[in-house]
């Protein structure tokens, strides 16, 4: 796949080994102002020298060097003549591809570690004679390349790190990208400078950068967006608005799944945000129509998707004359469907990757396509969107269908509706909205016995979920104080009919996704 590169900034390629800290690499690197992009491992020399980099990172991996479909080093990494760093298996590649030799250690290590360092490289600069790091590998490095260098060693590994400071070729045996190696951050930075970057990428380049390129893009032509209420779609809207004005027209579809009170706040939002250029239709009944009787996920999805695309065609064949679709894909919908790599497994569709531009023969506009949440919320903010929008609490496309475990009605809808929100009003009054990443209750298809005042009740089942996450690719479940889920229980149980049971969602993804569908 084609990697964006901005006009005016430095870039640092990260090659991606299949590491579940790839991803955490390329986000260093950027809060570091540094445009950091993930490029696979087998990317064609000639796409890789397009992006003239200022430096590259060699992810790790769960490969050894030595197994026969191992991943390998493309031999123009070196052929650049820019820094390199290899972390763990990139080391190890590194060392290998240079004449060196790695076998396995005999212990694999794996955890916290304190490396010692020995020499006085500018790669370790002003980060003291010992560091804790996080190591997790089973191959190390036994003889070093010619004219490399040890850095440092661990209890366990005697080249925990290793340097060619003439040719600038660094490796590093541990993953400074892991807040488990609490001064990495410092290491990566030093790796910025040793590549001469200037360090002035951030949301206000983006901006200028992409308003320019939307203008160039577009032309005379007409720009459709689907817009949810979200921050993608949000900040996609604002951008391209500013970029091209009147030429765009945001449509936003009320299919019915919305939680209490979101079509009234988003129309108003929108209209203030772009005036004329927004419009919004209810299509509530369609949905709920289409979606009788389904209970599967993916069917509800696709349904949604579907319906969708069919209302969204419509507006744009009232419009007339429309060129260009764009929509806010981010980095994570990208990775998560499986369109960047051939090994990735397709987690769940997205429904904003793929489909829509094939049915509309529209040109696609996706301007954040290579952004992570956090950097989008930065951009929103930059732009001017009030604060409710840019930390409005993440919701899928398919709203509160996959929220409610089992077939959609109106009267399940209503139940959800009214238990989601205690969740969030109760979350905001504690002051935690902005430490949780999401946060909303689940309608199981369970009902459980229970008792109120003096009868026996037989009711539905909530559960609530809060995680904690910077870019939804991992997350950990919330540990919201007893005294919060108190209230939450309780209000939920006395406030919202036909629930008389709330229970507490306490898994991390991997393995649970977040949506419960």
């Amino acid at each position: 796949m084609p990697q964006p590169k901005p006009s005016h900034h430095d870039v640092v390629a990260i090659i991606d080994y299949g590491s579940q800290t790839s991803q955490l690499i390329t986000r260093r690197v950027r809060e570091a102002n540094v445009y950091g992009v993930l490029v696979p491992w087998d990317i064609a020399a000639e796409e890789l020298r397009l992006l003239k980099p200022a430096g590259v990172i060699l992810s790790g991996g769960p490969s050894s060097v030595y197994d026969e479909d191992a991943p390998t080093l493309p031999g123009v990494v070196l052929e650049l003549g820019v820094p390199v760093l290899g972390i763990c298996y990139g080391m190890q590649l590194l060392a290998k591809a240079l004449g060196g030799q790695v076998a396995a250690a005999q212990n694999r290590e794996y955890g916290q570690a304190e490396l010692v360092n020995e020499q006085n490289s500018p790669l370790f600069e002003g980060l003291g004679d010992r560091l804790q790091v996080w190591m997790s590998h089973g191959d190390r490095i036994e003889t070093l390349p010619d004219g490399f260098g040890v850095l440092a060693h661990s209890a366990n590994t005697p080249i925990a790190a290793m340097a060619d400071e003439t040719r600038r070729l660094y490796g590093l045996q541990f993953h400074p990208e892991v807040a488990h190696t609490p001064r990495g951050s410092e290491i990566l930075a030093n790796f910025i400078r040793i590549c001469g970057c200037r360090g002035d990428w951030g949301p206000g380049s983006f901006i200028e950068e992409h308003v320019a390129d939307i203008r160039q893009t577009v032309g005379d032509g007409k720009v459709v967006c689907g817009v949810s209420g979200g921050v993608d779609s949000s900040v996609v809207a604002a951008l391209v608005h500013r970029a091209i004005g009147k030429q765009l027209t945001a449509v936003f579809v009320d299919n019915g799944l919305m939680r209490k009170n979101e079509v009234a706040e988003t129309n108003a939002r929108y209209r203030a945000m772009l005036g004329e250029s927004y419009i919004s239709v209810d299509a509530s009944e369609r949905f709920l129509r289409e979606l009788a009787g389904v209970t599967d996920p993916e069917e509800k999805r696709k349904i949604i998707g579907r319906v969708f695309i069919e209302v969204f065609e419509e507006q744009a064949r009232q419009i007339g004359g429309v060129d260009y679709l764009a929509q806010g894909t981010l980095y994570p919908d990208v990775i998560e469907s499986a369109s960047t790599t051939k090994s990735a497994a397709r987690i769940k569709s997205h429904h904003n990757v793929g489909g829509l531009p094939e049915r509309m023969h529209l040109k696609l506009i996706e301007p954040l396509r290579f952004l992570f949440k956090d950097e989008v919320r930065q951009v929103g903010l930059a732009l001017g969107l009030p604060e409710e929008m840019v930390y409005r609490t993440p919701f899928p496309g398919p709203g509160l269908a996959v929220r409610i475990i089992g077939e959609i009605t109106r009267e399940r809808l209503a139940t959800l509706r009214e238990a989601d929100a205690i969740v969030r009003e109760e979350i905001a009054a504690a002051g935690l909205g902005r430490e949780i990443w999401q946060y909303f209750a689940v309608l199981t298809p369970l009902r459980s016995v229970g008792v109120m005042g003096d009868s026996r009740t037989y009711a539905d089942v909530v559960a609530v979920r809060a995680i904690t996450s910077q870019d939804a690719m991992t997350a950990d479940w919330a540990r919201l104080p007893y005294e919060v889920l108190a209230r939450i229980s309780s209000r939920i149980v006395n406030e919202v009919q036909q629930v008389n049971r709330v229970v507490y969602d306490i898994t991390t993804k991997p393995p649970a996704t977040i949506e419960w569908e």
